[in-house]
Order: structure tokens, then sequence, then C-alpha cells
């Protein structure tokens, strides 16, 4: 695993810009890999960890700072988009 980072930087971004940002960063990245992302919408708080959950990623840290929640988003292992609900395959 390699914990040089990626920053996503969407302070500002409003509901549902923040989310849609992180999947698509998310899915470019190979697994194991880390992604900090920052927000200052106060729904990213919700939809952010709950999009980490579908997509078989870790939220490793949540922090907040002033009026910014900051995100520690561990890429889990390559998957279908969609699969998440799935069970894994024996």
């Amino acid at each position: 695993m390699s914990d040089a980072a990626i920053d996503l930087d969407l302070a500002g971004l409003k509901c549902p810009l923040p989310v849609l940002r992180t999947r698509k960063a998310l899915r470019s990245l190979a697994p194991g890999a880390l992604l900090r992302v920052t927000c200052t919408d106060p729904l990213a708080s919700l939809d952010i960890p709950n999009l980490v959950r579908e997509e078989g990623d870790t939220l490793e840290a949540l922090d907040r700072v002033g009026a910014a929640t900051c995100f520690s988003i561990r890429r889990g292992p390559a998957a279908c988009p969609g699969d998440s609900a799935k069970p894994p395959h024996s």
C-alpha cells in the first residue's frame, strides 16, 4: 500500500458535487491508494461516508478543521461499479 496521498480540495462546492467528484477520483485510483478530500458542504459528512461504504473503500479518518471536513479514504480492491451489493465469488 502506498501512503502517498492524492489531495482533492472541494471547498465551496455544494451537494451533490462533492460526492460526485469524490466518486470519480476514487474510481481513477489503484487499490490501496489514499485520497484526502476537503469539503465545506455540511451534507458531505453524511454523503461521503455512505459513498465510501457503497464503493467498498475504507474511511480511515474524518476530521473537522474550522468549517471544513477532511476525509482520508483508502481505495478498496478493484471492483466493477455497482458490485458492492453482490456477494464475493467463491
